[in-house]
């Protein structure tokens, strides 16, 4: 398998595609960290805020204005965990953490891109939009097949100034065109969306050949509808049959359940608003709800304290 993917719900975007063994491809930050010592620095979020020129410090200075976003410097876990807006002083003194910083609040859609890069130029861009449901969730993201001119333009520029030398995949978490997070890796949530085996095919020889050949014109837009259900209780996984019998619906792509059985529900890094347990990659969105409606009777009848 090319992918070094440790979550075992998203192996089945991979297990079908050859690589050459001498091949590493992260879908891990802390892969992708190890990997690539000359551009780790793109996980501090404070270096990557500061690069642009927004108002940005460590806990410990104060911010002049308000309001704030608070967020870890760096969070290789993701999921927005630690993170919230600072409205007032107040809130800056009884939030602050040693290891944490603020940055201006951004405004405007909240955009994850994929990017292909060959010694830092961008050969490929998907753009997913995500539709916040609060506390750090999101209802689904919409994975677009038009661009998104305002990202590409300034992404873009950042990534032939910024990463000069890297190939492979880079992840732009955005909000008003401005980046707020870089990762070294590509978004593991929909590959069959981009385009299945022969989207992870043109994958493998941009590491592998450091070439970027994907014929993407027949492009279709997607969706990755989520499921968060509240922290506290423990889920259990559903019958496979059920998941294949979602999965073979029209209009649904793929299923994941995106949680460890056997692990307890605090070890799973999840953001405040809500513990994910299940993602639906669809075609059509309203195949895609009631997919999660059915998922959600079931996490919620089985569920144990």
């Amino acid at each position: 398998m090319p992918i070094c993917e440790i979550d075992p719900w998203r192996t089945q975007y991979f297990e079908r595609v050859p690589c050459p063994v001498d091949t590493r491809i992260p879908t891990e930050d802390s892969d992708a960290w190890i990997w690539n010592p000359r551009y780790r620095w793109v996980y501090d979020k404070l270096q990557v805020a500061l690069r642009q020129g927004l108002e940005a410090a460590p806990h410990g200075v104060a911010p002049l204005r308000y309001p704030v976003f608070s967020k870890p410097l760096y969070n290789l876990k993701g999921m927005g965990v630690g993170s919230l807006v600072l409205r007032s002083p107040a809130d800056y003194e009884a939030a602050y953490q040693p290891g944490h910083m603020w940055m201006a609040l951004l405004e405007g859609d909240h955009i994850s891109s994929d990017v292909a890069l060959v010694d830092g130029a961008p050969k490929w861009w998907r753009h997913a939009r995500g539709l916040a449901s609060g506390d750090g969730t999101f209802d689904h993201w919409d994975v677009s097949s038009a661009a998104e001119p305002a990202v590409e333009a300034w992404g873009g520029n950042w990534c032939r100034q910024q990463l000069a030398g890297y190939t492979g995949m880079v992840n732009l978490e955005t909000i008003g065109g401005r980046i707020i997070e870089v990762h070294l890796r590509f978004a593991d949530q929909w590959p069959d969306l981009y385009g299945g085996d022969r989207w992870v095919e043109a994958l493998v020889a941009l590491y592998s050949d450091k070439v970027w050949q994907y014929d993407d014109s027949n492009r279709r837009r997607g969706y990755s509808v989520v499921l968060f259900l509240p922290h506290g209780p423990r889920y259990h996984h559903p019958p496979r049959d059920l998941v294949h019998d979602i999965a073979q619906r029209p209009g649904i792509s793929s299923i994941q359940i995106t949680f460890h059985a056997n692990l307890a529900p605090a070890r799973h890094a999840m953001p405040p608003g809500g513990f994910r347990v299940a993602i639906v990659n669809c075609w059509d969105r309203e195949a895609g709800n009631a997919a999660r409606a059915d998922l959600r009777r079931h996490f919620t009848a089985t569920a144990s304290p």
